[in-house]
């Protein structure tokens, strides 16, 4: 099993209103692979309401981001920060960018922008990687059809003795950070049983 590479990489996360097609992102950061230092970090004023059961899960409310920028007016800024690096790294990237791509869809932008949009994630997919399969894969868990068995991050984390007592899970910034140090542990284990 490949390490992943986080020379020149960024770790994204996403917070939203739910897992549907019209589920849309509320929060969204990008860190850095190797320092871990907040490349982008913001709240979104997403089009519909956030729904409680949603809150319940990241403590996000719709109070919280009345007046945060819709998702159009972060968009560039994500798209250069995404253009700049070398790989991109997500704990369930088909999510992610699934998400990002409906909340630029419901942001009222034209179907010209959108299908760009669209485009460049499709562009991105080529160089992002499911931290969420490679981590699975590593673990080592079988499913009933013979796959490895997708762990929960905050599990991931528990299974490798990862301290993240001082981290809020289901919180981008957070969830990024928690990301960059399960690689991190499992980068290391993977090297040294190569040594």
């Amino acid at each position: 099993m490949k390490k992943l590479n986080t020379q020149n990489a960024i770790i994204l996360d996403t917070e939203t209103t739910g897992l549907d097609r019209f589920a849309e992102v509320i929060e969204v950061s990008l860190i850095c692979a190797t320092s871990g230092k907040v490349l982008f970090n913001s709240l979104i004023d997403p089009v519909k309401p956030i729904p409680s059961d949603a809150s319940a899960i990241h403590g996000i409310i719709s109070q919280d981001v009345i007046g945060k920028p819709t998702f159009s007016e972060v968009k560039q800024t994500i798209e250069s920060l995404l253009c700049s690096c070398d790989s991109l790294l997500i704990y369930n990237d088909s999510f992610d960018l699934r998400l990002l791509s409906q909340s630029f869809k419901y942001s009222g932008a034209s179907s010209e922008s959108v299908d760009s949009f669209s485009k460049f994630l499709s562009d991105l997919k080529q160089k992002s990687q499911c931290v969420m399969s490679w981590y699975a894969m590593f673990y080592g868990e079988l499913t009933d059809t013979d796959g490895f068995k997708w762990q929960s991050l905050s599990n991931a984390c528990v299974q490798q003795g990862i301290d993240n007592s001082d981290l809020k899970a289901h919180r981008a910034t957070a969830d990024c950070e928690m990301t960059r140090r399960l690689i991190d542990v499992v980068n290391t284990k993977i090297e040294a049983s190569e040594a």
